[in-house]
């Protein structure tokens, strides 16, 4: 349930400026300050949410211009807006997948910088940047013949990383069929970071994010040095939207990524992308989302484009949204992610989610998904059919059930796992599930999924499951598990990935997590454990310990251990 309550103005006495301000970015030539205001208070154990100023179900905190008002400041000033973060950096690195020159003891240094040019524009700068502090990606059982997604967790990166967002990206409260793991142009992961996810030294670089003349722009030039085989790069990304007819938006994007260095002379080596977006609004519950691309780099000889139209309905009783995606056989956007090439998509979805006058019941959701792949001689090569009902419950729990027809044209042979593999032809299965998550607001917390039936010419019965257990605001412990069992015509075998995270707060200062792995499938155990002191605002001690092994033959393949202590300065 969600309450809305407070009015939508609210003035302020008039005060001397004090520090706090100078967190804040804000015209200072204007003597009365005006500012968008937006507060929300979760209530767990009611399932409730409360918003200052009135936001519908279907929109997100962030939109501003659905925000209350402050008024009333005056004779406050920013501050010069700049703080530099310098850091430094000892660790210690063994095992096979540690690059040869980087084993044993290094110490580093390097720093990043913040800087408000204008109320409105942000720039970042960063020097010989490093991530020893960030956790390990989330293992992940991979039973497609296609590459997996893992998410970006680097902070720089991170930060305003919706400003380059381009793509199949997710429509809040709509039914899309597509999200940015299946397409994005770009992805910040292919900078600094090989494709096994293993760390590329970045020399530096700048970012300016923010508004300005009523566009919001991005602009990110990164270098990287020359490791694992790869030559030193360079990365330049510019973006820019424009706000049209008040709730909509237009925009553009370039993309490109150059090797550097005297040992490419002579061999060009480039990829450069171009892409335009919009999201149209024309009226409170339809919206259009289409987006164009194009990618080009010196081997490029064939179907380089792709493109998308999206159009969707979500009003107070229907969900109703249909798309086509076209992406050609050689768009390759090597700073970005594409599940699938060579493909024409054709997808259509119509739900209803009414709120029935049942006790305990929040709102049903029955819907009907179909789903068409062809290639681009327009031969079918995936095709899904889904009937799905969900029920969502007044206490944050909700139950789910869906039924999938597919159909696979393989044109080769997929290798499922080192002992099966599914030989090329046409494979008509279809498999159901149930899911169930308990409400958000106990103690004791979690959800259970069960799937079972056809997997190509062979079956599939899928049990994957969390807990999460909060006894205290102290401490938390979340466990995970996924474990699949697959029989085919020439063998049998499960692949598992199991998890368990701990996070302690000792204060609001200092906190301890520790996070384990095991996947059955590359039969390795990760290990991660991270302290992390922040002695002063925004200035951390990290002490973090990363551990692979591998477990059939029975050595360390990774073991760092390293110590970074960073320090803010603010001006």
């Amino acid at each position: 349930m969600s309450l809305n309550f407070a009015p939508r103005r609210l003035a302020c006495c008039r005060r001397r400026a004090e520090k706090p301000f100078s967190t804040l970015r804000f015209n200072p030539s204007e003597e009365d300050q005006t500012w968008g205001l937006q507060i929300l208070r979760r209530i767990r154990r009611k399932a409730e949410d409360t918003f200052w100023a009135p936001l519908d179900r279907r929109d997100q905190i962030h939109k501003m211009s659905k925000a209350g008002t402050l008024t009333g400041f005056r004779g406050v000033g920013p501050g010069l807006n700049l703080r530099v973060k310098p850091y430094a950096l000892a660790q210690d690195q063994t095992g096979t997948l540690i690059e040869e020159g980087r084993a044993g003891s290094q110490a580093d240094i390097g720093f990043d910088v913040k800087y408000g040019v204008t109320p409105g524009l942000t720039l970042d700068l960063t020097y010989n940047t490093d991530f020893a502090q960030v956790e390990v990606d989330q293992e992940q059982v991979n039973l497609t013949r296609f590459p997996l997604f893992f998410p970006e967790k680097r902070d720089f990166f991170v930060e305003n990383s919706g400003t380059f967002a381009f793509g199949d990206q997710s429509e809040r409260s709509y039914r899309t069929g597509v999200s940015l793991r299946d397409f994005t142009l770009f992805h910040s992961r292919r900078i600094g970071l090989t494709g096994r996810g293993e760390p590329i030294p970045i020399l530096g670089g700048a970012r300016l994010t923010g508004r300005t003349g009523g566009f919001e722009v991005g602009l990110m030039n990164l270098q990287t040095r020359s490791g694992r085989g790869l030559p030193a790069e360079n990365f330049s990304v510019m973006r820019a939207r424009r706000s049209v007819f008040g709730t909509s938006d237009v925009g553009a994007i370039f993309i490109n990524r150059e090797a550097t260095g005297s040992d490419i002379k002579g061999h060009p080596d480039y990829n450069r992308n171009v892409g335009f977006d919009a999201n149209l609004r024309p009226l409170p519950s339809l919206l259009f989302a289409p987006f164009l691309a194009w990618t080009d780099s010196p081997d490029a000889d064939g179907n380089t484009l792709a493109g998308r139209m999206w159009v969707g309905w979500r009003d107070e009783l229907w969900d109703v949204s249909a798309l086509w995606r076209h992406v050609g056989e050689d768009f390759n956007p090597t700073v970005g992610f594409v599940r699938r090439r060579d493909i024409r998509q054709s997808y259509a979805t119509v739900g209803l989610h009414p709120r029935p006058p049942v006790p305990g019941v929040q709102e049903v959701n029955p819907y009907i998904e179909i789903d068409y792949i062809q290639d681009l001689e327009s031969v079918v090569v995936t095709r899904r059919r889904t009937a799905g009902f969900g029920i969502s419950f007044l206490n944050g729990s909700g139950l789910s059930l869906d039924y999938t027809d597919r159909f696979e044209l393989l044109r080769e042979p997929f290798r499922v796992s080192s002992d099966a593999t599914v030989p090329m032809g046409h494979y008509n299965f279809g498999s159901g599930s149930v899911q169930y998550r308990s409400a958000p607001g106990r103690a004791l917390t979690g959800f259970v999924r069960v799937e079972r039936g056809g997997f190509f010419d062979g079956t599939l019965t899928s049990l994957s499951g969390g807990l999460m257990w909060r006894p205290s605001h102290h401490l938390s412990v979340d466990l995970s598990a996924n474990h699949n069992d697959i029989a085919l015509p020439d063998g049998e075998f499960t692949a598992d990935v199991f998890g368990g995270r701990v996070d302690y707060g000792f204060s609001t200062k200092v906190f301890a997590s520790a996070f384990v792995q095991y996947n059955t499938a590359e039969d390795q155990f990760v290990t991660n454990v991270r302290f992390n002191y922040l002695y002063s605002p925004l200035s951390d001690i990290f002490l973090v310990y990363t551990e692979r092994r591998d477990l059939d033959a029975g050595m360390t393949v990774e073991r760092v251990l390293a110590a970074k202590v960073s320090k803010s300065i603010g001006f």
